[in-house]
């Protein structure tokens, strides 16, 4: 997800500082002739075999925005990779990578090139990168930041984000071809605005320039909020719809069902810092619903 402006991330340290303290996805005919001497059987065309999914990729590269590089869930306004969901390596997590390599192998054997503020636009290009590794999986999340906009005028229209997509995927096939694909679905935005609504500190930090375009005048219940609120919730699920639709042309990806979506997460889950990216809790959650798909024996549709 995005990072606050300088201005921003100034006064979210002020605000976090004063309140909290120190706390903290072989039939091919037979043209050879019979045994008996009879005519040759007619050969038939072979169908394509569908590839098998391999559930335990023995190596990892995660790309996306905040939320994959553990943004705010250690201490105010930084990175934390260390719990990341996709690659971290703390036991509080459990990693999808620690949870498919072990702790030892994914030290070594899982890389993380997601960025904090990335948006579908920037996935191309981390794509490239996290090839380069030739990894037997790549996780995917992005998205978040294309809907939390100062202004709904300014998210990412639908048929750009389905465009974005289904590049970033060209550019991983050109050079790892069958690599495996785990894509999560976009977070539920409404949710995370009635749940973190309820915490005073968070709706000031909200003020700050937090997904305006879902999380702005958090106590407005007026028709334009409503509707503003709406129009975003409407572009979340657009985008988790090209996910799937993009993802299932590709016979290497996986897409998580909407899993991420329908998470039904609380304050717990949500980092005390801005009340909006996940917390260490809320990343073991992301952990568990990768884990799940990824291991699966069929996809979830």
């Amino acid at each position: 997800m995005r990072k606050p402006s300088r201005r921003a991330r100034a006064g979210l340290a002020v605000v976090v500082a004063a309140v909290l303290g120190g706390a903290g996805c072989d039939a091919a005919g037979d043209h050879s002739p019979g045994s008996s001497g009879g005519p040759d059987r007619a050969s038939r065309p072979s169908a394509s075999p569908t590839p098998s999914w391999n559930r335990s990729p023995d190596s990892i590269a995660a790309v996306g925005d905040s939320i994959t590089r553990g943004f705010d869930a250690c201490s105010v306004l930084s990175d934390c990779p260390e719990v990341s969901w996709a690659t971290g390596t703390s036991t509080a997590v459990d990693s999808l990578a620690v949870r498919l390599l072990g702790q030892a192998r994914a030290a070594t054997h899982s890389w993380n090139h997601a960025v904090t503020g990335a948006r579908m636009a920037d996935l191309a290009g981390q794509m490239a990168r996290a090839a380069a590794h030739r990894p037997q999986l790549v996780t995917v999340m992005a998205g978040a930041n294309d809907a939390c906009r100062d202004a709904t005028s300014q998210m990412t229209p639908v048929a750009d984000f389905r465009a974005q997509f289904e590049e970033a995927l060209r550019t991983l096939r050109t050079s790892a071809p069958r690599t495996q694909v785990y894509v999560a679905s976009v977070p539920n935005l409404k949710r995370l605005w009635s749940q973190g609504r309820t915490n005073p500190l968070g709706k000031q930090i909200w003020k700050l320039g937090i997904c305006p375009s879902m999380l702005g005048d958090a106590d407005a219940l007026d028709a334009a909020a409503n509707l503003r609120r709406d129009t975003v919730q409407q572009r979340v699920e657009a985008y988790n719809q090209v996910l799937r639709e993009v993802c299932a042309k590709d016979r290497y990806c996986r897409f998580d069902g909407g899993a991420v979506y329908a998470y039904r997460f609380g304050t717990d889950q949500l980092s005390h810092w801005d009340w909006f990216h996940p917390s260490t809790d809320g990343q073991a959650r992301l952990a568990e619903i990768a884990y799940r798909t990824v291991t699966a024996e069929a996809p979830v549709t």
